[in-house]
């Protein structure tokens, strides 16, 4: 159990706000809250992304700010949470894992390979706890559809559909969609990285790719420089078999999609991230099953990962989601925008690590 530790939060914006909502619920004055803030923007988020007027979020949550990195580091920390944009990540959780502070680091884990063997060394030289924040893989449904594959449900793989799509502008109401790190190429953005969630369950459920085709790009009318619109076929290999997996993202959807469908040559599986619901059907049967997940609530899913990353430091447990498994998300995502800028098939090389 905690019972004193120093928490020192790199940028504030809509996910660094949930996190440190989630950390005073858990752990109310037990722990001391720190922040690094470059913009040092004083609005307050709620829940549901909502402007609280009038509240500043410091006093709220008993922040201690700081402007200059190093006095930040200074304060020594024991964990660093990196909620920055994501081309920053690597470089900010290098300097603090150097300092021997855990890290917490917002999903994807850059915007390019450059430093991540670096930082995968300095974690494992410093014995350090290091988690990547991919929220979907503590969701009751994704965890469902995992658990039925390991049973065997539908029998022999044979292709999977990933689909997320979302109206961009609706992200975050109280900000320009145009500023924010998702519309905007220097700060690590597009439809790609920015919904590097499916690539990363993909990856969990069917593992690492061999070949990757994306088609795709800046195709609607936002005012944005990345790509908004992605569609992704790769080749998986499961149980030694060649398995198509299907994974379509954008940022024009209204109203919001989310669902994996998985085909089997004895059934199919459906998840439903909208409906709340996983559904099975068997070959051998006229109903389908149903597992309704209708009490689920968003946020517990960064409530349960956060359970989890502190339980890991207790314990002194590899995390469900570990440094390496960030890269080789990443490693996908940034195979597909390759592909993407270059309208060939692209080959992700296999590591001991990967494998």
């Amino acid at each position: 159990m905690i019972t004193r530790m120093k928490i020192l939060m790199v940028g504030l914006g809509g996910i660094g706000q949930r996190h440190v909502r989630n950390l005073r619920e858990l752990f109310g004055d037990k722990i001391e809250i720190l922040a690094y803030r470059v913009r040092g923007l004083k609005q307050t988020l709620t829940d549901t992304l909502k402007v609280e007027e009038g509240v500043d979020l410091e006093q709220k949550y008993q922040i201690t700010s700081y402007r200059q990195w190093e006095e930040a580091l200074g304060q020594k920390p024991e964990v660093v949470f990196v909620t920055n944009p994501s081309s920053l990540h690597i470089d900010i959780a290098l300097q603090a894992a150097e300092r021997g502070c855990h890290l917490f680091i917002e999903k994807p884990l850059s915007h390019t390979l450059e430093g991540a063997d670096r930082l995968i060394n300095l974690v494992e030289k410093k014995d350090l706890i290091a988690f990547v924040g991919y929220p979907l893989r503590f969701h009751p449904g994704l965890k469902q559809v995992h658990s039925l594959l390991e049973q065997k449900a539908i029998g022999t793989l044979l292709s999977a559909r990933l689909v997320v799509g979302e109206y961009l502008p609706n992200w975050h109401t109280y900000e320009d969609y145009r500023q924010m790190y998702a519309a905007r190429e220097e700060l690590g953005g597009g439809v790609i990285l920015s919904q590097i969630h499916e690539f990363d369950y993909a990856y969990w459920l069917f593992g690492m790719p061999r070949r990757i085709f994306a088609l795709g790009g800046k195709l609607s009318h936002l005012e944005i420089d990345v790509e908004d619109t992605a569609s992704t076929l790769m080749e998986c290999g499961v149980n030694g078999r060649k398995m198509p997996v299907h994974v379509h993202q954008d940022f024009v959807q209204r109203p919001s999609h989310r669902t994996c469908e998985i085909m089997g040559e004895e059934g199919r599986i459906l998840w439903d991230y909208h409906a709340g619901t996983v559904q099975v059907f068997s070959a051998t049967k006229k109903e389908a099953q149903i597992y309704p997940l209708s009490e689920f609530k968003r946020n517990q899913l960064f409530i349960d990962e956060l359970k989890h990353f502190f339980d890991c430091l207790e314990r002194n447990e590899k995390p469900l989601v570990t440094i390496q498994d960030g890269v080789n998300s990443l490693k996908i995502a940034l195979a597909a925008r390759r592909s993407l800028k270059t309208g060939k098939v692209v080959e992700i090389a296999q590591t001991e690590r990967e494998t």
